[in-house]
């Protein structure tokens, strides 16, 4: 229990790090929309790409991968669903309440816990290139159409379409380093050192913007936040996608013990600061985002511990 608690409270430390900024005011008013472009554009396109082309892909067609996938996409798609169809949100916000209520912490949170509580970074390494190669890109090209049809109206041309996951820069950072990956082509260290250290600055950094996106506010403020929003991504989150995962994995690929045990925690990681930084790019879901961002950290703690009492 002492590891996985030494791993949030390294998450903690930087947040808080970047709440005290906020408050302080040292970077200038509301400067968690510009930091979080520089996230966007530039931070996570290198960690993708610096990731990507020094990971063994195959790793990618494994159970794991299969139960990530699978609960991560069924519980994405059951939060979309409701909020689209019966509450009527709009395509955007219900993309980003989706990934809030399944795009799990799988780098800052998800390798520390893989590291100091499961013993072996493989749990989680089929989930984060996933994530990358394939939840991204699907929510980010419906954020991007989202943007481009309230821009042109409800008609978005066939060329766009096919032509906006080419444009986004997570997308573009991801499919270089699949390229590079597959090929087996080892760029120059005068290449790689500078993507590398780029890379390195996004997890801190989005942390960061987290933590300033916290100060002056209120967690489920009456009448700012959607609170009926927040609490269904949270309750899917940080239960029905755990569960969901250790009986796929159970029942599905027959897995017991430390895997059966690995993959529950897995799915119970909170939602990723990713998330956040998606909303403030496209504007979208900025406090649903955040408020889910915080609760289901805060809850993980409790559920990973729970987990680990009832599989171990």
């Amino acid at each position: 229990m002492t590891s996985v608690l030494a791993g949030f409270a390294v998450i903690a430390i930087i947040i808080a790090a970047g709440w005290l900024l906020g408050r302080l005011e040292v970077l200038g008013e509301q400067p968690e929309k510009q930091l979080s472009l520089l996230v966007f554009y530039l931070l996570t396109p290198a960690l993708l790409l610096h990731a990507l082309a020094t990971t063994d892909v195959t790793v990618l067609f494994s159970s794991r991968l299969w139960v990530s996938a699978g609960s991560a996409l069924a519980i994405a798609a059951v939060y979309y669903v409701i909020v689209r169809v019966f509450w009527r949100r709009r395509m955007g916000d219900a993309t980003i309440g989706a990934l809030a209520s399944s795009y799990v912490n799988s780098s800052n949170l998800g390798i520390p816990i893989a590291v100091f509580v499961l013993h072996d970074t493989s749990y989680v390494a089929p989930l984060l290139l996933f994530q990358i190669l394939v939840f991204s890109t699907i929510a980010l090209t419906m954020l991007d159409i989202a943007e481009a049809r309230e821009r042109t109206g409800p008609k978005l041309p066939l060329w766009r379409t096919v032509a906006t996951p080419l444009l986004n820069p997570i997308v573009v950072g991801a499919l270089i380093g699949l390229a590079i990956s597959l090929t087996r082509w080892h760029p120059p260290d005068w290449v790689m050192s500078p993507v590398k250290l780029l890379g390195d600055a996004s997890v801190p950094m989005a942390l960061i913007v987290f933590g300033l996106s916290l100060g002056g506010v209120r967690v489920l403020q009456k009448g700012e936040a959607p609170r009926r929003d927040i609490a269904l991504a949270t309750v899917l989150k940080m239960i029905a996608m755990p569960v969901l995962a250790w009986a796929m994995a159970r029942f599905l690929f027959g897995q017991s013990g430390h895997a059966l045990f690995a993959q529950t925690v897995t799915a119970a990681l909170p939602t990723a600061q990713n998330v956040l930084v998606y909303g403030l790019r496209y504007n979208r879901g900025v406090i649903l985002a955040r408020d889910s961002g915080l609760i289901t950290t805060v809850l993980s703690i409790p559920a990973i511990m729970l987990i680990a009492f009832l599989l171990t």
